[in-house]
């Protein structure tokens, strides 16, 4: 199965991420089951989560201190909004 490319992403308060992508789709990620531990703890402080940007070619997302989440991930594990 080939993955849309994504478009955008935005940062909600509740730690969630909505994504939209080439295909049209709009699809909601939570990212809660992922703030834990020493890499991935960062992503609790809404202010740094705030900064998650879409890579280059829309192939995922990251933030600046390299934590990402795999792009089949985002797509398979969200849920259309």
């Amino acid at each position: 199965m080939s993955i849309p490319r994504l478009l955008k992403v935005t940062p909600r308060e509740d730690r969630s991420l909505v994504l939209e992508y080439d295909s049209g789709e709009r699809k909601v990620f939570d990212v809660n089951p992922y703030i834990s531990g020493s890499w991935y703890g960062e992503l609790g402080e809404i202010p740094y989560f705030n900064t998650v940007s879409v890579v280059s070619g829309g192939s995922g997302i990251a933030w600046s201190h390299g934590q990402d989440i795999a792009p089949h991930e985002l797509y398979e594990l969200s849920v259309s909004c």
